[in-house]
């Protein structure tokens, strides 16, 4: 055997265990000492029956997803799987922690299936823009049905082994000693085989089918893989096992080499690598259980529930009572709204609202082991409430600020210990978005960083850390980007033309939509607290202003880019906004001229990819792919689309700088172009 697979018999049962820490990943060698092992267990006459086992705390949590950029080794998965379907003798899958992708499949190969309470199962391969290919499509409908098999495989569902029972996917649950409860069970099939592939098609109703497959699609973005998933589910019902087994696994074997896999892979290992620093015993941060949040507005509320549903004790803060009021009545509505639409327990809520404290008292401020304030931007306010708070908390204590343009060394330099400051961006609504920003000042502690990074965890965040810098990633990215598109409008593109090419590209929403539903009022005010600093010999665009100064604020005010007549669930074009543009262009003696979507699309990644780069060397950021995660993470952009830095990797250095080239030139002054060699580090 290999070193990753450890074999020992108990009488009559041989006991395969795989050992590939930390999460017994489907490598190579795993596939490889699995195979022996089946022959092993075939040719052995003194066993009658065999348990498969994962060592340590897993059983498969799925395959080596490093393997999958290259071709694959043999022997690959299906071979394992189809010894063991062929082994005359049968075999039994003891799954704890994680059955995931190919692990899953694996286990449903065997004869029978024995779970620990707690198991997660899943095949979550949609995710990485691939579909299961090792029979996971063929086998789980002629388990649970085709509707169900859509539903659990198109989401890339992760559903706990008490589910998985009801559903018949495992055959025994238990609560203790897994290994000899399976030896057990698989004594009890000894000169039986009960192979999934054997199971008559399944029949399902048509309509049934279709309605299942349209949910998917829609929730799946209607991406190729979710569609060719949902073919080679369908196709149970009339092929041959044999036959879909090989037409999945070709499919498969198609999509795991194309530029959207590549791309989804590029962002898992992005993602995965943010909390590495936390495997450091080098660092001791300290412990965070009561959080105070300055603040009772729609920050504050958002960030006081995720800190309330991450199981923190949380104190809201707010020296204006009516507005205290109404944050506490955003907080309890929250839970209750969950409780009444059955995605909350009624316990459960009422345990974690006993967390939750509120006041207009800076004194209750001292127990704290985290503060983070969360009031309005304005440098001046912020310097008040932390002179607030130096005077109140805990002298441990961690100061955090939740500014999203301000300069957080400005105010740390003006207290007493600068060290415990940094700075925590939530997105909005922070109840919600996966992204958020963990800000290093000069000052700033390593530990107090750390100590941030279990913080965002723990909130289940996606974190990304950043120095202390106008925008600081995602802002100074987007202001770039959105930058790039108003060019376009005074060149001759229309706000919808360009929202509409970005959308169709994948982002979430298009620039001028997102600027009308966020207040066209708030970019404006920080456009004029720079116009001072800003060289007026640089190209700036004005149309934004125009619209401000037209009381035109966006959705708020029932006009911006568009208008939004009553009862309207988005923008209308608005004929006085053409107007306003097309004067601007006139006014600076600019032709008017088309655009084709794939300009449009080109010029914002070309913008974002040379905005990145800035960000490298100035060493804002320090893993350059930090920049994609925060962009797919809280700016909507498409995450089969990888991120800039995926894509400019994929372009190659030669054709990005002639690009970035002609950006400056059709850019105009102001256009600074960077050292692009950031983004290929």
């Amino acid at each position: 055997m290999t070193c990753k697979i450890n074999i020992h018999n108990e009488a009559d049962v041989m006991v395969i265990t795989v050992n590939n820490p930390p999460i017994n990943a489907g490598s190579t060698e795993v596939r490889q000492g699995l195979l022996d092992a089946v022959h092993r267990f075939q040719n052995d006459p003194s066993a009658l029956a065999a348990v498969i086992i994962g060592g340590g705390n897993t059983f498969i949590a799925g395959s080596d997803i490093k393997e999958f950029s290259q071709p694959l080794a043999e022997p690959h998965l299906p071979s394992v799987i189809a010894a063991i379907e062929d082994c005359p003798k049968p075999v039994v899958s003891a799954l704890h922690g994680a059955a995931l992708g190919g692990g899953f499949e694996l286990a449903l190969g065997c004869d029978a299936r024995i779970a620990l309470e707690g198991t997660v199962i899943g095949l979550p391969e949609v995710t990485l823009g691939i579909i299961p290919g090792a029979g996971g499509t063929q086998r789980l409908p002629r388990l649970i049905g085709i509707e169900k098999s859509i539903e659990l495989i198109c989401g890339g569902v992760r559903i706990q082994a008490q589910e998985a029972l009801k559903l018949g996917i495992i055959n025994k649950l238990v609560n203790d000693d897994l290994l000899g409860n399976a030896i057990t069970y698989a004594r009890s099939l000894i000169g039986q085989k009960f192979r999934i592939r054997d199971i008559a098609s399944p029949k399902a109703d048509a309509a049934n089918v279709f309605i299942a497959s349209q949910k998917a699609l829609k929730a799946g973005k209607n991406r190729p893989n979710i569609q060719l998933a949902i073919e080679m589910i369908t196709n149970v019902m009339t092929m041959p096992i044999d036959q879909g087994l090989s037409t999945e696994r070709d499919v498969f074997q198609t999509l795991r080499v194309g530029t959207e896999a590549k791309a989804l892979r590029h962002q898992f290992f992005a993602e995965r690598k943010l909390f590495k620093a936390l495997g450091s015993n080098e660092l001791k941060p300290k412990s965070l259980e009561k959080i105070a949040v300055i603040g009772a507005g729609t920050m504050g509320s958002g960030i006081t529930i995720a800190c309330l549903s991450a199981g923190y004790s949380v104190l809201m803060l707010d020296q204006n009572e009516a507005a205290l009021e109404k944050g506490v009545k955003k907080v309890t509505d929250f839970y209750g709204s969950r409780v009444t639409s059955g995605k909350l327990l009624a316990d459960k809520a009422e345990a974690i609202l006993k967390g939750f404290t509120f006041s207009t008292q800076w004194t209750e401020i001292a127990s704290a082991d985290l503060v983070i304030e969360a009031v309005f931007e304005d440098m001046q306010v912020k310097h008040a409430v932390f002179q607030e708070i130096e005077q109140y908390a805990n002298s441990d204590a961690l100061l955090a600020s939740n500014t999203s343009y301000l300069d957080i060394d400005a105010i740390a330099e003006k207290t007493s210990n600068p060290s415990r400051i940094f700075g925590l961006h939530f997105f909005s609504p922070a109840q919600v978005m996966k992204l958020i920003e963990i800000v290093r000042c000069k000052a700033t502690s390593p530990s107090v960083i750390t100590a941030g990074l279990q913080f965002a965890k723990r909130l289940g965040k996606t974190p990304v850390i950043s120095a202390n810098a106008f925008g600081f990633i995602g802002n100074r990215i987007y202001a770039a980007y959105r930058r790039q598109c108003e060019f376009m409008l005074e060149e001759g593109a229309s706000p919808e033309q360009i929202d509409q090419a970005l959308e169709q590209y994948g982002f979430a929403m298009g620039p001028f939509a997102v600027a009308d539903m966020s207040g066209l009022d708030i970019a404006w005010a920080m456009r004029k607290s720079l116009a001072a600093s800003r060289n007026p010999e640089h190209r700036y665009v004005n149309i934004p202003d125009t619209l401000c100064l037209a009381g035109r604020f966006g959705r708020k005010t029932g006009l911006g880019y568009y208008q939004y007549p009553q009862g309207a669930k988005s923008g209308v074009v608005d004929p006085l906004v053409k107007q306003i543009i097309e004067e601007a262009s006139a006014s600076k003696g600019m032709v008017r001229r088309t655009f084709t979507a794939e300009e449009i699309v080109n010029r914002v990644l070309l913008a974002m990819m040379n905005e990145i780069a800035h960000l490298v060397s100035e060493k804002i950021v320090g893993d350059v792919t930090d920049c994609d995660v925060a962009l797919v993470n809280g700016y909507g952009f498409p995450r089969w689309c990888g991120g800039p830095v995926f894509i400019a990797r994929e372009m190659g250095k030669e054709k990005l700088h002639a690009e970035i080239d002609e950006l400056a030139r059709l850019s105009g002054p102001g256009f600074i172009k960077a050292s692009l060699d950031g983004l290929f580090e």
